[in-house]
């Protein structure tokens, strides 16, 4: 990142916190003052507080160009969301170092540590079949130890079909069947993104569609379409 926008972050931390107070004069300058003695007792190495608008703009340029950074480093690179307590912030981290050595592959960490919002970077080249193949089991083991800690696969980014899989981690097959229902409420025909969100796929049937296996030979079916 400091390569990327030189925002004048310590090239030896092991990590950067950004904190802002919002406030009076007086109540931002009091919070500063806790938040530096607070900051301190943690083991924080250097602190730095803006004086100005462009100070402050200019330490939040790494953070908010952190993800075009990575390309610097990486051709490709899949974006997780999930989220967990605020007090497992560094137990997650901790887990994810460990699965880089399972994997493989890195993972640049950043996320909103305010809300507990995890945005792991995990690096990989997806023309190498094998790489996408661990990055894809990183990014699953990613959402599993997040729910397994208390917290969800998806905090903001939603689910689609790359976390799929995934809900079945979160949810019971009960909960997802009642979510299911309330889809099924608004949309009966299957019209609205089918296939996407819940992992039921035996609707495929319900609705008339066929599913077919690798290597199936039989025709398909004559359904109405859409």
């Amino acid at each position: 990142v400091e390569d990327f926008v030189r925002a004048g972050y310590d090239l030896e931390a092991a990590a950067i916190l950004l904190c802002e107070s919002d406030g009076t004069p007086d109540e931002v300058e009091e919070e500063i003052g806790r938040m530096t003695a607070v900051l301190r007792g943690c083991g924080a190495t250097a602190i730095a507080v803006s004086q100005n608008e462009d100070e402050r703009l200019k330490f939040w340029s790494g953070r908010k160009n952190a993800f075009p950074a990575s390309g610097r480093i990486s051709p490709d690179y899949m974006c997780l969301d999930s989220t967990i307590p605020r007090k497992r912030l560094a137990d997650i981290l901790l887990a994810i170092q460990q699965m880089e050595i399972k994997y493989d592959l890195r993972c640049c960490n950043v996320f909103h540590a305010g809300d507990g919002n995890l945005h792991p970077l995990v690096l990989f080249d997806a023309n190498d079949p094998d790489e996408l193949h661990r990055c894809e089991l990183f990014g699953a083991d990613i959402l599993e130890t997040s729910v397994a800690m208390g917290g969800t696969v998806s905090g903001e980014h939603g689910v689609g079909v790359e976390k799929l899989n995934s809900m079945c981690v979160q949810f019971t097959a009960t909960e997802n069947e009642l979510m299911f229902g309330v889809k099924r409420a608004f949309d009966p025909a299957g019209m609205l993104n089918p296939g996407k969100v819940i992992p039921t796929l035996q609707r495929c049937a319900e609705y008339g569609r066929q599913v077919f296996r690798a290597g199936a030979t039989q025709p398909f079916a004559d359904l109405p379409r859409f």
